[in-house]
Formats: C-alpha cells, structure tokens, sequence
C-alpha cells in the first residue's frame, strides 16, 4: 500500500511520541519495519517533501539512439518522404554505416507526426443484390461444408442450391473435396434439373467462394464446356453464398438436434 507523503509524517510522529518501543507501534500500526526507517531516513535529510514517492525509471536508456542520429534519421526521412520506415532503416545503416532497426524508425517518425495515415477506401456492401433472379436455374449457388461421421472421419457435403427457389437440386457426400466433386455435383444437378438433354437459352450461372476447388483450372475446363459462366464471391461479402450457408448450418443443427 502506497501512502502519501502526509500519511508516512504522521506515522513517523506518532512513532516518534509513542510510549511503547518503536517495533511494538509499528506491528500495531503494520508498517514493516524496514519500510519505516527507509522512511525515516529520508524524512531525516530532506523533510515532509522528501516522503513523497517518485517513479523509478534510469537515468539513460543504454541503448537509445543519439540524439544527432535521431537528428540525421528525421533529415533523411524528410528528405525522402517516399520511403517506408524500413526502407528508411536500410537506407540510413548503408549510407550511414549505423545499424537503425525498423521499429526504431518508426517510432522516431510517428514521434515527430512523419507517419501518413494509409488511404483505406471504404466499401459499402448494398442491401441487396443488383441483378436479381426472376425464375429458377438462372443462378445456382454451391458450396462445400464439413460432416463428421463417427467411425468414418471427415466428409465433405457439396450442395447446389437453386437461387431463386432456394431448392436443393443436388448433393454429393464423398471424403474429398476437390474440383471433380464439384463437376460430379453439378452433372447431378444437370440431370435433376432436365438441363443435360434440352436446350435453353441461358445455362445457369454458377456462384461459388474462392476455395481451391473452385478456382482450379479443371473446373474451369469443365464449365467452358457446359456453356455455363462462373461468378465468385468476395471474401467476407454479406451478399455471396448466403442462402447456401445458411442451408447448410441449418442441416448440421437438425443433425445435432436429432442425434445428440
């Protein structure tokens, strides 16, 4: 417990006035006794003034920068207002021959207000999707989620949803998760939806994420074939493959419900 500088004068008088020996006051009072003469001392050489507590810090950081390098540092940053800090720091221990790290410039520059804010362009998701669909196998959206079935590991859902009706037109279980269960998927889906036999004005595009599986250059292959355009979501996007995930985290909590 800290007292103040009034506190411990008072303690040391009452000490001082006490009939009782000093030990036996201070045990009453539960000041220890080192801590008292430690106080006392002080009191001694310099008065109530001298009992008032001051932060302990060094004298001198044994490894601060001099201040005529800190100087030079600050020259050639604004000499060269295009450098990063790091780039600053190369530059400085070659032309210098005095090794400054990163971090050290850094803070040096934020200190004297050199550090730019960067220029985060903000994006603001709409609130709903421009292009909406109007009839079903306009857009279909597909994805992957993750099952584990005891006794067997891990399996890999592949689920294409229909956009517009939001109804599941196929599904394939299966322990991978690769390009040809996305194509295997989606001929299931061709089939169920009758698209694999007639002819339509448009194929259905293909909404996905930016998994691996998705990206690959064999599914790229395939849809070329297929007459069918593939459209990927951005990361974090609020109006991607939403209906799907919810599809498939609405699954997963029935599976928990019924079996757990």
């Amino acid at each position: 417990m800290r007292y103040p500088a009034s506190e411990k004068a008072e303690i040391i008088k009452l000490v001082e006035q006490s009939h009782l020996p000093a030990r036996r006051t201070l045990e009453k009072l539960g000041i220890p006794p080192a801590t008292f003469y430690r106080w006392y001392d002080r009191y001694r050489d310099g008065g109530v003034e001298a009992l008032a507590d001051h932060r302990s810090r060094p004298d001198r950081v044994w490894n601060r920068i001099p201040d005529d390098v800190r100087g030079q540092i600050v020259d050639l940053a604004l000499e060269l207002p295009e450098l990063s800090p790091r780039e600053l720091a190369v530059r400085f221990t070659d032309e210098r021959k005095y090794f400054v790290s990163e971090a050290s410039v850094y803070r040096l520059l934020k200190a004297h207000d050199l550090i730019t804010s960067p220029a985060y362009v903000v994006i603001k998701a709409a609130d709903e999707f421009k292009d909406k669909t109007t009839a079903i196998n306009q857009l279909w959206q597909t994805d992957f989620t993750y099952l584990k079935i005891t006794g067997w590991g891990w399996y890999y859902l592949s689920t294409v949803l229909d956009d517009f009706s939001r109804y599941i037109v196929a599904w394939r279980l299966g322990p991978t998760m690769c390009a040809s269960d996305v194509t295997a998927t989606l001929d299931q889906a061709l089939a169920a939806s009758g698209l694999d036999h007639i002819t339509v004005m448009q194929r259905p595009r293909l909404l996905s994420d930016n998994g691996s599986s998705y990206v690959a250059d064999d599914l790229a292959t395939w849809l070329k074939g297929k007459d069918m355009q593939h459209v990927r979501g951005a990361p974090y996007h609020p109006q991607t493959q939403g209906k799907i995930e919810r599809w498939h985290q609405t699954l997963k909590n029935r599976i928990l419900l019924d079996n757990y």
